[in-house]
């Protein structure tokens, strides 16, 4: 059973950066989906970046060019580059792993600009907030 925990948020201003990470445990195997999702007060959950096992990657609109999701594949941590960061970037930040399927999803519905909000994710992290201010 992979868990995750997520870690890395915080407080910035506009334009500012961070980076979230979020290590995966419990499991040698490197899951075939991980992914970042972001939850806003009174908003539904959103795809934010996806990555396969063997490094493809899919970005929502919102955050294409300002974020970047990358893995080490050797120490099973999942990253979130994230530059110029906006107020409506604010929300509860979630890390999320799946089977490869997950992944075909994610992408359908980013190049449908479409919102995803993860169901063929299997296992999610307990979330870190992040606050932007303008």
């Amino acid at each position: 059973q992979v868990q995750l925990e997520e870690s890395g948020g915080g407080s910035v201003q506009a334009g500012g950066s961070l980076r979230l990470a979020c290590p995966t445990s419990g499991n040698t195997d490197i899951p075939n989906c991980m992914a970042w999702f972001r939850q806003a007060r009174d908003e539904e959950r959103e795809g934010v970046a996806a990555i396969s096992k063997d490094g493809q990657a899919s970005y929502a609109d919102s955050v294409k060019g300002r974020f970047t999701v990358s893995q080490d594949n050797a120490r099973n941590i999942l990253y979130l580059e994230m530059n110029s960061l906006k107020p409506e970037d604010t929300a509860m930040y979630y890390c999320a792993a799946g089977p490869r399927v997950a992944c075909v999803f994610f992408k359908a519905h980013t190049e449908a600009h479409a919102r995803y909000s993860g169901e063929e994710f299997e296992t999610w992290g307990q979330g870190t907030q992040v606050t932007v201010s303008s």
